[in-house]
This record gives C-alpha cells, sequence and structure tokens, in this order.
C-alpha cells in the first residue's frame, strides 16, 4: 500500500519537487471538491509545469547578461515624429517572430533616442518566452574574442556568441573594431547569418561603416549580410535622456 509520503518521495526521486511540495494541498482540495483522480493529477501537472517554465525564465535573464530589465510599455512613442511613425513595425518586434525566422534587426540613430532601450526590452521580452538571449555591447564582445585568441580559447568564445537564438550587441560605431576586431566581427556574423537573430544598435549609417570597421572590404561583407534579411528601424530626435535631465 502506497501511503503519501512514499508517493511524496518517489516525486521528489523523480525530480517534481513541485508536485511533492503541492501534493497534500491538492488532495485536500480534491476531497473539499469530491474531485477525482484525474482532477489530482492535472493540477501536479500544472503546477509542476508552471514553476518549470518560470525556472527556466530566470535562467534565461541570468544567462542574458542583460543590466536592466525593460519592458515596451515603458517607451515613449510621443518623442520623436520617427518613433510614431514606425511604432507598427517597433511593436510587431515584440511578437518575436523574427527571432523564429532568423531575422536580423538593426536599429540606427543618434545616441539617446531610444536603440539601447528597445533593445534590451526585446531581450527581456524574449527571456520571459524562454528564449536563449545574450546582451553584449560590440567593443566589450571583441575584446573578449580578442582576449580569447591570445589564451587559445576563440573557438569556444566564439560558440560562445553564435549560439544565442537571440544576439543584441549595443553601440555599435563609437569606436574602431581595428583588423582583429573587423575580422572576429565578421566570424560571428557570418557563422549566426540565417541562422540564428542579431540585433545590432549603432549610431552610424551603412555608408560610415567603414569608420568601424578595417576596411571598406569587411564592412560591406557585414552589411551585406545583415541587411539581406533583416528588419531596418532609423530613429530620430534628440537625446531623450537629456530631455528628461
Amino acid at each position: 500500500m502506497h501511503t503519501i509520503e512514499s508517493i511524496r518521495e518517489a516525486l521528489v526521486n523523480l525530480r517534481l519537487k513541485t508536485m511533492a511540495q503541492y501534493l497534500d494541498a491538492v488532495l485536500k482540495q480534491a476531497r473539499e471538491k469530491n474531485q477525482d483522480a484525474a482532477f489530482v493529477l492535472d493540477r501536479l501537472v500544472q503546477l509542476e509545469a508552471e514553476a518549470r517554465w518560470q525556472g527556466a525564465v530566470k535562467r534565461r535573464l541570468q544567462q542574458s547578461r542583460l543590466p536592466e530589465k525593460l519592458t515596451i510599455d515603458q517607451f515613449d512613442f510621443h518623442h520623436h515624429s520617427s518613433r510614431k511613425q514606425q511604432k507598427t513595425a517597433i511593436l510587431d518586434l515584440f511578437n518575436l517572430h523574427f527571432i523564429h525566422r532568423h531575422t536580423d534587426v538593426i536599429l540606427i540613430g543618434n545616441p539617446g533616442t531610444g536603440k539601447t532601450f528597445l533593445a534590451k526590452a526585446l531581450a527581456h521580452a524574449a527571456c520571459n518566452a524562454n528564449i536563449k538571449v545574450l546582451f553584449t555591447t560590440a567593443i566589450d564582445m571583441i575584446n573578449h574574442l580578442v582576449a580569447a585568441q591570445v589564451d587559445h580559447s576563440l573557438l569556444k568564445k566564439l560558440h560562445y556568441y553564435q549560439s544565442p537564438d537571440l544576439l543584441l550587441c549595443d553601440e555599435l560605431g563609437y569606436l574602431p573594431l581595428g583588423s582583429d576586431g573587423s575580422n572576429l566581427f565578421f566570424q560571428v556574423v557570418s557563422q549566426r547569418h540565417q541562422g540564428k537573430s542579431t540585433l545590432l544598435t549603432t549610431n552610424l549609417p551603412f555608408a560610415e561603416w567603414g569608420n568601424i570597421f578595417d576596411s571598406t572590404t569587411v564592412a560591406t561583407a557585414i552589411a551585406d549580410r545583415l541587411v539581406l534579411n533583416s528588419e531596418i528601424i532609423v530613429l530620430g530626435g534628440t537625446s531623450y535622456r537629456r530631455k528628461n535631465k
């Protein structure tokens, strides 16, 4: 004869800890409502599934290296006409279909126009959908890749940037990447192309990407891959941060 304790122990051994935790409460609820075993099993499975989902989302957020949690409802669409004009396109990104289609997203605009805010909000939304995300700045990614090249761990570090379903690379264009950095950036973009989604924020239009990368050849090769299958949003206006100050 199975006792409640033996059932609870079996659930724990099967790593069904939430089911074990709520076993007594659900059995009590079933008795009070005169429900059968199917009700008990269904309720326990629901609780276990919800707990696992929440745990997975928490891990996604931790692994994403996202510095803050922002949501699209905090975004001021009235700050500039470019935001209003592209509101539908911006909101469409938050259904996250572009990730499943392996489409890239490029946000272009001067500092303070909302590029990084949107990138962080999209990263947060993707994590909440249990999608593997990594947030980084362009220069931080290159610095890590260059260091990995020196200590002979480059393949491992390239995989780190190539494996997320969504890679958000912020602040491309503020500093030139040099010869090694340009080649490493190309490797990341090339490996992710049409297999994973990459979101870039940049303060420079494509015509000026030769100032970022070591040569116009590399700049053109990177831009060609990104533009081929991408959503491009250009944000205008003055700095929103400066306005708030």
